[in-house]
């Protein structure tokens, strides 16, 4: 019974214990706080909640590369080509004319090809080519034409030429035919053996200097052709295209004997020259000195007048002139320029007469000569400095 009593008190107490335990609350451990120093290591996004982005590199520039050298540009190639123009060369005499003080006893007398030329050769070997109007024949041709002026010399003359620096000659003129074609097959053929180049008509000329530059040029008989001659000049300076002139020139025989001005043909086929592409245009016939214009930044010279003269022993007007202008070329290309000068001359070395020298004028008498050419041009767009240089009027 006693045992029985303490069971039962056993099992009471151990109800009341675990009564007990249920009714309390259960206390679950908080995390240990964390130092400030972990807490400062923790991105502050992640401390707010924020979603965390990694961090990006910070990029580096790339190591500059060397700069590379200036690759080094080929020099221009300068070439300049001088080209000097005299007017009417009559190595010879006409049929009628007296032997006393005649080109030809001149030329029995001196002995000397060079004489003729001795003044103005410095001039003429200076400069890259010298061309001249041939006006006559040379031959022993006796076939004359029926005309007033029948002007020839003897085949071995071109010596004079060739003494005098002379590379170039126009053959297109009144003249070419005193002595019939014989005739002027007798001139090609001592000008060809000569080495003289020379144009006519159909047949250009074309002279190409050491440096290379080839010069190309017509020279055409408007006195005789009138009109006519524009179809040499159009085809002419197509044939010379063709075989590669890097300059044109157009040789021009036309105006009126004696008469300082131009006539209103002269100017308009002077133009359509150089709008067909002439860089220069050459004139004579006149024998008297006329004025030279400007056009498009070309020139047109419309009379050079006399120089080497044997068909007149003792002219009135023995003014005369050399023309020089210098073109440049780079890279083979023709630059545009309108630098150019005239030299005055007289026709010959002494005033009484005509010795068939033509020489530079000086001092007064080449003012005087400047002063001829401003009147003749001042139509014209051009004036003259006192040392020769043309100036192109604004």
């Amino acid at each position: 019974m006693r045992a029985r009593g303490r069971q039962i008190l056993f099992w009471i107490a151990l109800l009341a214990g675990l009564t007990t335990a249920c009714g309390r609350d259960v206390e679950v451990a908080a995390p240990a706080p964390k130092s400030v120093a972990e807490e400062s290591t923790q991105p502050a996004a992640e401390r707010e909640g924020l979603p965390v982005v990694a961090p990006q590199p910070i990029p580096t520039a790339a190591p500059a590369s060397p700069t590379p050298a200036p690759t080094p540009q080929p020099t221009p190639q300068v070439i300049t080509f001088t080209l000097s123009a005299a007017g009417d060369c009559s190595l010879g005499n006409y049929q009628d004319q007296d032997y006393a003080y005649s080109f030809r006893q001149t030329y029995e007398q001196v002995q000397d090809p060079g004489y003729f030329f001795q003044n103005v050769h410095e001039i003429f070997a200076a400069d890259d080519m010298t061309l001249v109007n041939f006006e006559g024949v040379l031959t022993f041709s006796e076939m004359r034409q029926d005309r007033t002026y029948n002007i020839k010399g003897d085949p071995s003359y071109t010596d004079i030429l060739t003494a005098g620096s002379v590379e170039a000659v126009s053959m297109g003129n009144n003249h070419r035919l005193d002595y019939g074609q014989g005739g002027s097959d007798d001139t090609v053929a001592a000008m060809q053996e000569a080495g003289i180049v020379y144009a006519y008509d159909d047949h250009v000329g074309i002279y190409e200097s050491p440096q290379g530059i080839r010069v190309g040029y017509v020279s055409v008989n408007e006195v005789s052709w009138g009109e006519g001659c524009e179809k040499f000049i159009r085809e002419g300076f197509e044939k010379l295209r063709e075989e590669g002139a890097d300059l044109l020139l157009a040789c021009c025989h036309w105006g009126v004997e004696r008469d300082y001005q131009p006539e209103a043909y002269q100017r308009k086929l002077g133009k359509l020259c150089i709008d067909l592409g002439a860089d220069l245009v050459i004139g004579h016939h006149p024998h008297v000195l006329q004025g030279i214009e400007e056009y498009q930044g070309k020139y047109i010279i419309y009379s050079l007048g006399n120089f080497c003269f044997g068909a007149n022993r003792n002219p009135s007007d023995k003014d005369t002139m050399i023309f020089q202008q210098t073109f440049t070329f780079v890279d083979g290309v023709k630059q545009e320029e309108t630098a150019a000068r005239v030299i005055p001359c007289s026709l010959s070395s002494v005033k009484e007469r005509n010795n068939y020298q033509p020489t530079p004028a000086q001092g007064d008498e080449a003012a005087r000569i400047l002063e001829r050419l401003r009147g003749f041009s001042r139509d014209f767009g051009v004036d003259y400095g006192e040392d020769g240089t043309l100036i192109i009027k604004q």
